[in-house]
């Protein structure tokens, strides 16, 4: 077994580890990383460095609930005739270290369980008749694969180290694993080398209640993880305490800033919403008024954005220099440039049915980096850094003439690059379902099973589904935009009928749920109506009883009006007649015909026709 000193590169891992180890209080480590970079061999190696007799156990992804938690031990209470209790895999952990690979594999109860013992720092059984309470403080370490999904972000909020994704290592890195595979390492080395850790860590466990911090440093990160617009007290908590095990670790009384640049990069960097903004100087408010200087003049007059060499007085910013001296030498590292993407949640690997591919400034997969300014995106640091590189020896001379002050490095404004994200995006369908009097009449049935038709291949898509009933007075909204089918399900199964037809009231609360899908970068977006398109209940229903007796004149302008804004929007649109053929006055396909959509009569369209109608 390769020990955990042979491990080849992933250094910022190993030093989360060493963390850990240092106080078990941080309550975990995950660690992302891509196929074949040896994060498995890394998190079991972990084991060399921990105090003899700590626990290490590895939890199987498939374990079932009476092997996780405990419970009764029927072959020994057979055998003996008294009930003997059998402690689960979370108890066995108590004291030491959990080891979870594929983490975000993990079945959510099994998920549920361990954080439910976190929390409480014991599992509770109950189940067989038994109930009791089976100690697990543990440790937990994960590793996953980004590409194969997302960690629960409940999970990760327990656990305080989460360790920026790591590539696949270079050339000189893989031939070094080579020459350690194969024999070429002296055992003898690796054992000194293992001891002399764990007695590092010994001592840093002694230390660790002899350092001490100061109230501004405790401030200062509190503000860099609002600036990063991280959330959560437990954050902090984790931050705080991850600085100093890292003063520990390297046997000092005091907190530095080489700790607090490391607790940002292992605690907040990895959950950043955003990156820290600050509002524009007196200085530059007024150069955007005035006529652009020459070039040589502007490159000493603006304003640095989001660089650690601006003076404090001079600005007046609201973040103190220390801070953004945290926050740029914390970034300005070997980290990929997406690691300031939302929190660890990457997208899942698309499926064959992906409906194609967006381009946007928010979320996706970064393809590019382009120009552009900080507020229209997230920054691109890498790309950044380059582009102010050439120039920092101009910079620095035009500083020193001008007598004002600069730190490490001068990023100017034009320097600033933004990251281009192509996003897989699937499709929105909002199911509007009538569920007035009339559907009583009108196959409901059949209805429900041409929407659980389109559900199924929303399913296999990927896509969304919202669900909207329309009876009464007003529309009412049953799912928002979720990838949850088995929740619409069971919410059309049990949709009520009776009352009027509040038509018009659907279609405004569908475009209005289209209108804040699409803030959330969802582009393709699709309207299935089932309904009689008799609607008789008007807008102004919902806040005037008397309102019911409009004229139908005004209803028709109504439904007009907002289906010609709807398709004006670039919303698809199907309409599924479920009238009888008897009592229709075509008030179905002029629905259609006013939103632009496509009409399917219910008995003469099978679910497979309206399916594939849909999804064309």
């Amino acid at each position: 077994m390769i020990a955990f000193t042979d491990i080849v590169g992933m250094d910022l891992a190993k030093q989360a580890l060493m963390l850990l180890a240092v106080d078990p209080s941080l309550g975990g480590v995950v660690i992302p990383s891509a196929v074949g970079s040896g994060k498995s061999t890394l998190a079991r190696a972990f084991a060399d460095i921990l105090p003899e007799g700590t626990p290490f156990v590895e939890l199987p992804l498939n374990v079932t609930e009476d092997r996780l938690i405990g419970g009764v031990d029927l072959e020994a209470t057979i055998a003996s005739g008294q009930r003997v209790v059998q402690h689960g895999v979370l108890s066995k952990a108590h004291k030491g270290v959990l080891y979870v690979d594929s983490l975000s594999l993990l079945d959510s109860s099994a998920v549920s369980h361990i954080m439910d013992a976190m929390s409480r720092g014991a599992v509770i059984v109950e189940r067989e008749g038994l109930s009791e309470v089976h100690p697990a403080d543990f440790m937990l370490v994960g590793t996953y694969d980004p590409s194969d999904g997302e960690v629960r972000m409940g999970l990760l909020d327990r656990i305080g180290i989460i360790v920026p994704f790591t590539a696949q290592n270079d050339y000189r890195a893989r031939k070094k694993i080579i020459d350690i595979v194969l024999g070429t390492r002296d055992s003898e080395d690796t054992e000194d080398e293992l001891r002399m850790l764990r007695g590092l860590v010994n001592a840093a466990r002694e230390q660790l209640t002899h350092v001490s911090m100061t109230n501004e440093q405790i401030k200062g990160l509190i503000q860099t993880a609002m600036s990063l617009g991280v959330e959560g007290n437990r954050v902090d908590i984790f931050c705080i305490r991850c600085a100093i095990a890292s003063a520990a670790l390297a046997q000092r009384t005091e907190v530095g800033d080489e700790d607090m640049k490391l607790a940002v990069k292992l605690v907040l960097v990895p959950r950043a919403t955003r990156m820290p903004e600050r509002e524009p100087t007196e200085e530059e408010m007024q150069s955007q008024e005035e006529p652009p200087p020459d070039e040589t003049e502007a490159e000493d007059e603006e304003a640095p954005a989001d660089t650690p060499d601006a003076d404090a007085e001079e600005e007046q910013e609201e973040t103190p220099d220390m801070i953004e001296e945290l926050m740029m030498d914390a970034m300005e590292t070997e980290l990929p440039d997406n690691i300031l993407n939302i929190s660890l949640a990457s997208k899942k690997k698309a499926k064959s049915g992906s409906r194609g591919e967006a381009l946007n400034n928010k979320r996706g997969r970064f393809v590019r980096a382009q120009e552009g300014e900080m507020k229209s995106g997230k920054v691109a640091l890498i790309p950044t850094l380059i582009s102010a590189a050439p120039w920092q020896a101009s910079r620095r001379k035009e500083k020193e003439k001008s007598g004002r002050k600069f730190g490490a490095l001068i990023i100017n404004k034009e320097d600033v690059k933004i990251k281009r994200f192509r996003d897989k995006s699937g499709t929105l369908f909002i199911f509007m379902v009538d569920a007035s009097g009339s559907m009583a009449l009108n196959r409901m049935r059949q209805a429900k099973g041409a929407v659980s038709s389109l559900l199924q291949n929303a399913y296999v898509h990927r896509d969304q589904v919202a669900l909207i009933s329309f009876r009464g007075k007003q529309a009412q909204v049953l799912l928002p935009p979720s990838q949850s089918v088995d929740r619409a399900k069971r919410e059309l199964d049990v949709l009520p009928t009776g009352g009027g037809t509040p038509l018009a009231s659907a279609l405004l609360t569908g475009w209005e749920t289209a209108k804040q899908a699409r803030t959330k970068g969802i582009t393709q977006i699709m309207f299935v109506m089932i309904t009689d398109g008799r609607g008789n209940i008007p807008l102004q229903a919902a806040y005037d009883p008397n309102a019911e007796k409009a004229p139908k004149e005004q209803l028709e302008k109504e439904i007009e009006a907002l289906a010609l804004s709807i398709q004006a929007d670039g919303v698809a649109s199907i309409v599924i007649d479920t009238q009888m053929n008897y009592l229709s006055r075509g008030e179905a396909p002029k629905l259609a015909q006013k939103l632009g959509g496509r009409y399917f009569y219910l008995p003469n369209a099978k679910a497979e026709q309206i399916v594939e109608a849909a999804l064309s």
